[in-house]
């Protein structure tokens, strides 16, 4: 109050009008201004009203020392606000060195956060050629709206508390809730893609996770020793079924190929989530950019949305339309854009 009170009316005003420009453009983003990880964008028809979700990390500028999720909103796709945070770790939370990969989805009539949470613990001796061994796993955090303020349905993640797991995403068939989750490959070198029944409220598993498959079993997928000359392993990543007009189920997941970062498809031959699961030969996009997810606009394209490129502090959301094939699904060509 100081600085206004030595100001006339004038200076007042032209002061103002400054301070809500910058605001405003502080607060106004494209996705070429926003780096993010991992991008889950949550389409709401009530509200007209796109959410991309986001780690708080993504941001150079996030104040130091602050772990959660935090949420822009758009209703074009194309210009973005924000971004208000929707969840923030407690000082007494269970794991508090990382989180990653934050998913929306509406269930009953509310929203589930999926995101995954690292701590310090540590669950054995560290292995040759990988990471240190360190607990980590998929938390469901609910809220009445998509901007939270969300809740842990639990003190703990979800996933099995000795596994390394990460990247939860929720299928629901024949009104059972289902989590699709990953066993990193840090722990277990060939990385699995495992499904977890859940309770019906979501609350906790109803059952022990029953493997999928492994990121072998895809013919396009390198080891990261082959792809990138680090660690020894092969990568299983970010789960995201979506069902075809046809009936298809298809997994949309990624892992490391010959041009780096890569999203591959799984077809299940029973058409459910239980599979058998079969992996198609070719990555649906394989050019150093993954972690995808399938929307459908407001207007009910099809979009897919991942980051590219793989690499810290470079990440941007991309987004291409995409069309289901007879048995399959592929990137629409963009203007300007190599597929």
């Amino acid at each position: 109050m100081g600085l206004m009170n030595g100001m006339n009316r004038r200076e007042l005003l032209l002061y103002l009008g400054a301070t809500a420009i910058v605001r405003g453009a502080e607060r106004s983003w494209t996705l070429k201004q926003i780096r993010v990880r991992d991008p889950f964008i949550l389409t709401d028809p009530g509200s007209k009203t796109y959410y991309l979700y986001a780690q708080i990390g993504n941001r150079s500028n996030a104040e130091k020392g602050r772990r959660g999720v935090e949420v822009y909103t758009s209703r074009d796709l194309q210009m973005w606000s924000g971004p208000s945070t929707v969840f923030e770790v407690p000082a007494d939370f269970w794991a508090k060195e990382a989180v990653w990969a934050p998913e929306v989805h509406r269930y009953r009539g509310r929203y589930y956060l999926f995101v995954t949470f690292t701590g310090t613990k540590l669950l054995g001796p560290k292995p040759a050629e990988r990471p240190a061994l360190t607990q980590r796993g998929t938390q469901i955090l609910a809220a009445d709206s998509p901007q939270g303020p969300f809740r842990p349905l639990r003190n703990g993640p979800h996933t099995p508390e000795d596994w390394m797991a990460l990247d939860g995403t929720l299928w629901v068939e024949n009104n059972t809730p289902w989590m699709i989750f990953c066993h990193e490959w840090v722990q277990i070198e060939d990385g699995t893609m495992e499904l977890m029944k859940l309770r019906p409220d979501l609350s906790a598993p109803a059952d022990r996770p029953s493997t999928l498959f492994r990121a072998t079993d895809a013919a396009w997928v390198q080891s990261l020793k082959q792809s990138q000359g680090g660690n020894h392993g092969f990568v299983t990543d970010g789960p995201f079924l979506h069902r075809t007009r046809a009936g298809k189920l298809l997994m949309i997941w990624s892992s490391f190929g010959v041009n780096g970062y890569a999203i591959g498809i799984a077809e299940s031959r029973s058409g459910s989530v239980v599979g058998p699961w079969r992996q198609q030969t070719e990555p649906l996009f394989g050019a150093n950019g993954g972690h995808g997810m399938i929307f459908h606009t407001l207007h009910g394209r099809l979009k897919l949305v991942f980051h590219q490129p793989n690499r810290s502090l470079d990440e941007r959301a991309q987004l291409y339309d995409i069309q289901e094939t007879a048995s399959s699904l592929r990137l629409k060509a963009v203007l300007g854009r190599s597929l």
